[in-house]
């Protein structure tokens, strides 16, 4: 073992100790006011630079803590978290906003972010989903951007968000339905008549309205009829009929050609 000579070992803690301090890193906004620190968050999101402007925003909540300033950087953190793509955490933020500051006035505005963080992760879903094996797959994050975006419409209607809204439910809604008959088709055509009806019905069910009606009852009319059920069958041929059918002719059981992905709505 090397030993040093005592007289060197003190001069050998010494650089040490000054190797160490030096690795720390000092913090450049430690003398920054907070209006300083959201101007630097905000340039950085301007900029695009999202991943930078989150930890500004989280200093700024510190500095400002108990100000309307501090709630402002928490739904800006939000969106930058959101805008960077770490969806998850933004979500965790909101709903922190939401539980910490129940009356404030930005709620609506939180509620929507959320929805959006929600919606755009549902679009996502759909766009390359029908280019799988389809099976199963986990629709809550489009039921919960459902939800948010209801909430809006329930409790802010005069909100400037709350218009927007409407219109991302109502696709929301379309395009779940949309979906649960896509599934159903896909088991109908693979010979899987009572998994098919199953989602048929949970479209019909579910969804009560929507364009996606007809195609599931298509499905249940044929499905019924390759399972030798008759009355089943009957009975939502009659139901197809009363509501789609012309003049009191037979509706059709055939499905229209697709020419677009499934998902797209218009």
């Amino acid at each position: 073992m090397l030993r040093l000579p005592l007289p060197l070992l003190p001069a050998v803690l010494a650089a040490g100790l000054l190797a160490a301090c030096s690795s720390v890193q000092e913090d450049p906004t430690a003398k920054w006011t907070p209006d300083r620190i959201y101007t630097e968050a905000r340039d950085e999101v301007s900029a695009g630079a999202f991943d930078k402007a989150v930890p500004l925003f989280e200093k700024l909540e510190g500095r400002a803590a108990g100000t309307p300033l501090a709630q402002q950087a928490q739904l800006e953190k939000a969106y930058a978290q959101y805008k960077a793509g770490d969806k998850a955490q933004a979500q965790a933020t909101l709903d922190r906003f939401l539980k910490l500051h129940p009356a404030s006035p930005a709620t609506d505005y939180a509620l929507y972010l959320k929805g959006l963080v929600n919606f755009n992760d549902n679009l996502g879903m759909f766009s390359w989903i029908s280019r799988q094996d389809l099976s199963e797959r986990d629709q809550q994050a489009a039921k919960d951007s459902f939800q948010s975006f209801r909430t809006i419409v329930t409790r802010f209607p005069e909100s400037k968000y709350a218009a927007d809204a409407r219109q991302r439910m109502t696709y929301i809604v379309n395009s779940l339905a949309q979906y649960e008959v896509h599934v159903a088709r896909y088991y109908y055509e693979r010979g899987a008549y009572v998994a098919a009806i199953a989602r048929a019905q949970t479209a019909l069910a579910d969804y009560e309205g929507v364009p996606a009606v007809r195609e599931a009852l298509q499905i249940l009319v044929k499905s019924y009829d390759a399972l030798g059920m008759t009355d089943l069958r009957d009975d939502a041929q009659r139901v197809m009929d009363g509501t789609f059918a012309a003049d009191g002719t037979k509706a059709s059981t055939d499905f229209k050609k697709k020419t677009d992905p499934w998902w797209k709505l218009w």
